[in-house]
């Protein structure tokens, strides 16, 4: 995982700490962040680190079987369980459960996700008995739970189950100078992948890229370093090779004339988050989950800014 931005590197101090125990982490971000990358790091750096890391996307999980993926099921517990069949949990006995976007994990199944957090007993379908197993979770998701929880979606003692050990992959937009450690590092990886001399990017590329709001944060740089190296193997890119959407200011970061004016005197960022988080808490009488919907930020994300600027109320 690369990354020098502060924010950054204090998550993988943080990474680090908890990796050694086995307590139960809730990795959250937006989409393309590296949310698994962060959870295998965790378990590459743990106790745990040669046994199983099983991964459950837990979005792909179909309803009716979900139960059945998750915690195995008997020969005949349902129709077309025509053998018997280990879960994910019971795979990943002695190492890491990966659950990856647990906010869409149905209802039924989390009663039981929440039983086998809270004793460690696994029941299998069409099982009487329950089997004990050793396993370290870890979560992850792109939405906001405490939305969720709200709209009747998830359970908010399952959601507090998880959220032992909190963990926020920041966006690529708030990670300054990564870009181009980021860049680097991809291209260098992919042109060894695929035996292509790397692409040159000019200055005025390289300030674009830096400029730009990455929506699909990592994932969308690494395909971008990848259309760039199959393109431009060996040459020097242009801003005018760039895909339009990099040569173009998104609408939503522009003011009612289409532009954005820094002051002369230049602005505190610092101050100006610690005012605008004031004031969203100030219109919504104080409700930290409506104040974070108006912010664009998860609660969790809310709460720590809160904290790093001594916000109260």
């Amino acid at each position: 995982m690369l990354g020098k931005a502060p924010e950054f590197q204090s998550l993988l101090r943080a990474m680090r700490i908890v990796s050694v125990t086995d307590a139960t982490v809730l990795v959250s971000g937006e989409s393309g962040t590296g949310k698994e990358l962060l959870a295998q790091a965790l378990h590459r750096n743990s106790r745990r680190c040669d046994k199983p890391f099983i991964t459950v996307n837990c979005a792909a999980l179909p309803t009716q079987l979900a139960e059945s993926e998750l915690f195995g099921h008997r020969k005949g517990a349902f129709t077309g369980a025509t053998n018997d069949s280990i879960g994910k949990v019971q795979a990943a006995n002695g190492g890491t459960l990966f659950l990856d976007e647990i906010g869409e994990l149905p209802l039924a199944v989390q009663a039981k996700l929440l039983r086998f957090l809270e004793t460690g007993e696994c029941q299998t379908v069409g099982r009487a008995n329950n089997q004990c197993v050793d396993v370290r979770v870890i979560a992850a998701t792109n939405r906001d739970l405490s939305r969720l929880i709200d709209d009747g979606g998830f359970r908010r003692d399952l959601y507090y189950r998880l959220h032992v050990v909190p963990l926020e992959m920041p966006p690529l937009r708030q990670r300054p100078g990564d870009v181009n450690l980021l860049l680097s590092g991809l291209t260098a990886e992919l042109a060894a992948n695929y035996k292509l001399r790397p692409p040159v990017y000019s200055k005025a590329v390289m300030k674009l890229l830096n400029s730009y709001h990455w929506p699909g944060n990592v994932r969308e740089l690494r395909n971008f370093s990848e259309r760039m190296l199959i393109l431009f193997s060996g040459r020097k890119v242009e801003t005018e090779n760039l895909p339009q959407e990099f040569r173009t200011i998104p609408r939503q970061h522009a003011s009612a004339d289409g532009t954005f004016q820094l002051p002369d005197q230049g602005l505190n960022m610092d101050e100006l988050e610690a005012s605008l988080i004031e004031q969203a808490l100030n219109k919504t009488f104080g409700n930290r989950s409506k104040a974070a919907r108006m912010l664009g930020l998860s609660r969790d994300t809310l709460l720590y800014r809160m904290k790093k600027y001594a916000i109260e109320c």
